[in-house]
């Protein structure tokens, strides 16, 4: 009986002690996440604008005079020659005014002659002192005032035959006529645009670019200029001109971009299409969506650190590009940011980065 009250002690003993051993520690769990080193990024973008060919040099062609228009000798896509006529004013007026001036210049040429006759007496007979000195002096006035206003006629006679002649417009050099803006019995005035020239040389392509692309477009890298009727060439181009203020009716900005070695296949009033290419460093920062932790209205990222564990930073961003998020403020270049992962996160939590990184 000793005996068995004896093991049924030892056995009790033995499982006290067993009881009261402490468990062995499971080991800490290192979670696998995917980092990127952040850091400003170069970015490429391509844009394509509607244009059409233009040329270089167009003039505006316009009578000096007014006057109702009797003739127009040319069309729209005429090839004219330097002093060739464009059109032609009815000049009956003009040619009554030229009349008239010829006519006062006769006159006032008599009234010298006049004047000069009488002058001539006049000094002989004050060598004989018939007459006073102030009344040759009267003489003399005369004809001074009948020399000044045949000169003053005569400039008016010029400038009167210079007028008729104003009737006939020409050409001050050679190309095409691209437009016609006014037409057989109309009355225009003196400047008035009859038909557009445009000069011989470089062809262009005029576009209207949009407020939001201005700034691409002036800080481009290259220009491809494509022809819709010549589809399979492509010429490249130089921004030339871009307007400093937006059209009040469009809103947009007016554009110029050299066709480079243009040849006569490029015609005149072709549309046309640009490429824009643009290449610059983004001071801005990109990330992938998943990188982005929510907490509340804030946006987030993990940083790591250079022991492993990460922590929450909050960050400003930018709107986004493409499939990625642009940030603005929070982080700098050099940090790494969890990009995969980060939904699993607690501040403080060692991780292990994929692949090394």
């Amino acid at each position: 009986m000793k005996l068995v009250c004896a093991g049924t002690l030892a056995l009790a003993a033995l499982a006290v002690t067993a009881c009261g051993k402490a468990p062995t520690p499971k080991p800490e769990e290192v979670r696998l996440v995917r980092v990127l080193k952040v850091g400003p990024v170069e970015r490429t973008r391509t844009v394509e604008f509607p244009g059409e060919v233009r040329p270089r040099y167009e003039t505006r062609l316009g009578f000096r005079v007014p006057g109702k228009i009797v003739e127009r000798l040319v069309e729209v896509g005429s090839r004219v020659r330097s002093g060739q006529a464009i059109a032609r004013l009815d000049a009956n007026d003009l040619e009554l005014a030229a009349a008239g001036a010829r006519a006062q210049v006769a006159q006032f040429q008599a009234d010298k002659i006049l004047a000069a006759a009488d002058l001539a007496r006049y000094r002989e007979l004050r060598t004989r002192n018939f007459i006073s000195q102030a009344e040759l002096e009267r003489r003399q006035s005369l004809y001074d005032t009948a020399a000044a206003r045949l000169d003053a006629a005569q400039a008016q006679a010029r400038q009167a035959a210079n007028q008729s002649g104003y009737a006939l417009l020409a050409a001050d050099t050679a190309g095409v006529i691209t437009a016609i803006e006014a037409e057989t019995g109309q009355v225009v005035g003196a400047g008035q645009t009859v038909a557009r020239l445009a000069r011989p040389g470089d062809r262009e392509i005029a576009i209207a670019v949009p407020e939001s692309q201005r700034e691409l477009l002036a800080g481009a890298s290259e220009f491809t200029v494509t022809l819709n009727a010549l589809g399979a060439r492509r010429w490249a181009g130089r921004l030339r001109e871009l307007s400093p203020a937006a059209d009040p009716a469009t809103r947009t900005y007016a554009a110029r971009i050299t066709v480079m070695q243009a040849g006569e296949d490029v015609e005149l009033g072709m549309s046309a299409r640009v490429a824009v290419l643009s290449a610059a460093r983004d001071s801005r920062i990109e990330l992938p969506v998943a990188a982005i932790y929510s907490k509340g209205d804030t946006p987030n990222v993990w940083l790591v650190d250079a022991g492993g564990s990460v922590r929450l930073q909050p960050v400003k961003t930018g709107g986004l590009a493409g499939e990625r998020v642009l940030i603005d403020t929070g982080l700098k270049p050099g940090d790494a940011v969890v990009v995969a992962g980060a939904q699993l996160l607690s501040a403080g939590e060692r991780v292990r980065m994929l692949d090394g990184k």
